[in-house]
């Protein structure tokens, strides 16, 4: 498994398969996926920086990064998205003790997740949907439902640079095992809420056109902010 990590500016990156990956995720700690839009912001945001630091899996979320890791560094790495990683996780046959605990962005896309869950024969699902974060992460009533519910998985649906922080401090709070997943709106990919990618899309790397389709005015920035990226590797 060594051989297989990959290390950008202190996170280590799983260049992995899924089985791998989850055989370490299901013991506990969480997971993340950051875009390529969010790590452009880890010199000027500490606080995202180091939950990416103290992440206990980094998954090769970015074609972008990806390509940037092969021109600059000379390491070939296979892509492997939050969106294929939350759907091959969603497909294991899991016992009916198994919980699972959503957390959402909206009262809508809550419902909308949770019924996804049950199609999937999921039995023992809650869902919480989150307030706005802003500087304050310290959540009581969801550490609470947590405590109570104790489930085995966590998957944050809220976006990104805010899951990462706020699973970080879910870990600190919690004195047992929990295994969280950080996928953002990998779900919604699922559910159709956004734009529908499917896996030949994201084997490509045209995630990132497709959502431009989908909702220029959010995603067309957001593609071009990525392209500071290539920055940190200029100074590398």
């Amino acid at each position: 498994m060594v051989n297989n990590i990959i290390k950008f500016k202190g996170i280590k990156f799983y260049n992995t398969n899924f089985n791998e990956i989850f055989k370490k995720i299901k013991r506990g700690g969480y997971l993340v996926a950051p875009a390529a839009s969010a790590l452009c912001d880890i010199d000027k945001n500490q606080r995202y920086y180091q939950s990416l630091l103290d992440s206990d899996v980094a998954i090769l979320d970015s074609g972008f990064f990806c390509i940037l890791l092969r021109i600059f560094k000379g390491k070939k790495v296979k892509k492997f998205s939050g969106y294929l990683f939350l759907k091959t996780l969603l497909n294991q046959e899991f016992a009916n003790n198994i919980k699972f605990l959503n957390i959402d962005p909206n009262q809508e896309e809550s419902k909308t997740n949770h019924l996804y869950l049950k199609k999937k024969n999921l039995k023992n699902i809650k869902s919480y949907v989150a307030p706005k974060y802003l500087k304050n992460f310290h959540d009581k009533k969801l550490i609470n439902i947590i405590k109570k519910f104790k489930p085995n998985y966590i998957l944050i649906n809220i976006g990104g640079g805010t899951q990462e922080i706020l699973a970080q401090l879910i870990v600190k709070k919690l004195k047992f095992k929990t295994s969280i997943i950080c996928t953002g709106a990998a779900i919604a990919f699922l559910t159709k809420k956004q734009a529908p990618i499917n896996d030949m899309i994201d084997k490509f790397y045209l995630g990132w056109m497709l959502r431009i389709m989908y909702n220029p005015k959010k995603s067309f920035f957001r593609t071009i902010r990525s392209l500071l990226l290539v920055r940190f590797f200029l100074k590398m």
